[in-house]
């Protein structure tokens, strides 16, 4: 199972449309992190069988969507949220710690603009960067593959 993971497209639609462009053949699944509600409600006009899982940041002042979720795909739990709320620019420990109370395997988080993963004691970490406005290089995203072998995360640009 394949998803792709999308943050802070900040009003670049094209660069969110690219990524879904890139990936339609393998995946309709998106997991969207926030600041950028109104580019991920065109981007599902434009592919209305795209399944959408999606939170809002701290820019999304018209948005409804959660601040968090828990996305259940391929047997594991991924934590998803913008992370402003668990201060995810001063470090990933209060995250962390909010993912292991979920029970997650996967926590995936925007915010820094500033792609990474990694793993701590049992827990993947994914921040996918920023798609439309990077804090270093290229606009970036994540995919997450979960097989029965396991969890790899991708970190990838445009």
């Amino acid at each position: 199972m394949r998803i792709i993971v999308v943050s802070d497209s900040h009003r670049h639609f094209s660069a969110l449309a690219a990524v879904a462009e890139r990936h339609m053949d393998e995946t309709n699944r998106l997991l969207f992190l926030g600041d950028g509600l109104e580019d991920l409600q065109n981007l599902s006009l434009l592919y209305p069988n795209l399944s959408v899982c999606a939170v809002r940041g701290n820019c999304d002042f018209m948005g409804d969507a959660p601040l968090t979720g828990i996305l259940e795909a391929g047997g594991k739990r991924i934590f998803y949220t913008h992370g402003h709320q668990y201060f995810v620019k001063r470090g990933t420990g209060t995250l962390e710690a909010m993912a292991r109370r979920q029970n997650a395997d996967i926590a995936v988080y925007g915010h820094t603009h500033v792609p990474y993963e990694g793993y701590r004691d049992g827990l993947y970490l994914l921040c996918p960067g920023s798609i439309g406005s990077p804090q270093t290089g290229r606009p970036a995203y994540g995919i997450i593959d979960i097989t029965p072998a396991g969890i790899v995360t991708h970190l990838c640009h445009l």
